[in-house]
């Protein structure tokens, strides 16, 4: 069902959806949806140079979750819907050379309404109603952050949909950690630029959580280092396809409890196979997600950040003539078992042990934390947050003592 005819032409959110403008990058970043959760937070600042924002900060409480949906809901960056034809004519009738290819999904770099862009088209795996197909839209591209790529809009002909997401240049996590042009190579070379790199993430996890729907929390369903995009000048790390799982419905809600242990208001039914190595025990075992499972990949991804191996991968074993499964997460806990002097044995090598080892333990530890077996052991994304930030700055005065560079700007291109 194409969502633009979901939109009847009296309806007020229709006019709505069809006629905002697109928003310029100055307006993006000055009236930002997520710096009104928490003016005083140095994670989303304070947008007090809007006139508009500050008459509404003197009205409403922020404080309020209801006022505060009410204050988001007035702000002017409307989602676009893009007629299907639009999207024809900027892939060249899909005869576009592909950006990227998978069994789920197929993406074009294109330029639209005088944006560069990056459409995804993926199959509806269930049809979502007008109400929810438009709180779920609206909230989505009115998020604002700058550890999340941002969705601008979508269109949608019969059972496919199409979502036009922001360009950024840069390359996947995956692919910065592990060069497959040369192994030995990494552009994340330094301490810093993977504390960063963490602390981006956590950030933005944090923020897709908790703060993004204001009255609704979200989940991701994605997390893994290919699905995490390294900017090329400024190595920062930005979250991809937020939002891709809900308006896809490959997630609803589980009305029903998932069990006694794992009855939460956040839980969803996942329609498609998770990604091996990333995928949290009960998720395996009931086929439910939740916000837990995603702090489940983010740990993963911690690991993987500390040694630079792969979540998974295989291994022959020229005695036994088989492959042997090697997960990070198990070296990581045999490494922490083994006790002090293994961690330096194990830590990307590439870092050529520039790095304080105080900080890289805590690191491990907290990846270890993330992924336990017992979801309710693993910590919050808020949690996650405050102390990947701390292990940031105590890694920020390291570098300033020893006097390295705490500022990269680098290219991403093969070597």
């Amino acid at each position: 069902m194409n969502i633009i005819n979901y939109l009847h032409p009296k309806s007020k959110t229709s006019k709505s959806l069809k006629s905002s403008p697109s928003p310029s990058p100055s307006a993006t970043s000055s009236s930002s949806a997520s710096s009104l959760i928490n003016p005083s937070s140095n994670n989303y600042p304070s947008t007090n140079d809007s006139p508009t924002c500050s008459e509404a900060s003197k009205s409403l409480s922020f404080s309020s979750k209801t006022s505060l949906s009410s204050l988001k809901d007035s702000l002017p960056e409307n989602p676009h819907i893009y007629d299907f034809s639009e999207i024809c004519k900027t892939t060249s009738n899909f005869l576009k050379k592909p950006f990227s290819s998978s069994s789920s999904s197929t993406s074009w770099r294109c330029s639209i309404r005088g944006k560069e862009v990056i459409i995804f088209q993926r199959k509806f795996r269930r049809q979502i109603g007008l109400p929810e197909l438009q709180k779920k839209l609206l909230t989505i591209c009115r998020s604002h952050h700058s550890s999340v790529i941002k969705l601008l809009g979508v269109s949608s002909p019969e059972n496919s949909i199409y979502l036009v997401y922001e360009y950024v240049h840069g390359a996947n996590l995956a692919t910065c950690l592990r060069n497959p042009q040369n192994p030995s190579y990494t552009v994340l070379s330094s301490w810093l630029s993977r504390m960063q790199i963490a602390t981006d993430i956590a950030n933005g996890l944090d923020y897709i959580h908790h703060c993004s729907g204001l009255n609704s929390e979200f989940v991701h369903g994605r997390i893994k280092s290919s699905s995490i995009l390294v900017t090329e000048d400024s190595l920062n790390a930005k979250i991809c396809h937020f939002g891709t799982a809900d308006l896809c419905g490959e997630m609803v809600g589980n009305e029903s409890s998932l069990s006694k242990n794992f009855d939460r208001s956040d839980s969803r039914e996942m329609k498609f196979e998770g990604t091996t190595g990333y995928m949290a025990p009960e998720f395996q075992a009931s086929g439910f997600v939740t916000q837990k499972c995603d702090v489940y990949a983010f740990g993963v991804v911690i690991l993987e950040l500390m040694s630079g191996e792969e979540a998974l991968r295989y291994v022959f074993d020229k005695g036994g003539g088989v492959y042997e499964r090697i997960s990070v997460i198990k070296m990581a806990r045999e490494v922490v078992a083994a006790g002090e002097g293994e961690l330096r044995k194990w830590v990307d090598k590439r870092l050529k042990d520039s790095y304080p080892v105080e900080v890289a333990e805590k690191m491990v530890l907290l990846g270890l934390q993330c992924v336990d077996d017992d979801p309710e052991k693993r910590p919050h994304t808020g949690l996650i947050d405050v102390r990947v930030s701390k292990l940031y700055l105590k890694s920020k005065k390291w570098a300033k003592k020893f006097g390295l560079p705490t500022d990269f700007s680098v290219s991403l291109a093969p070597r």
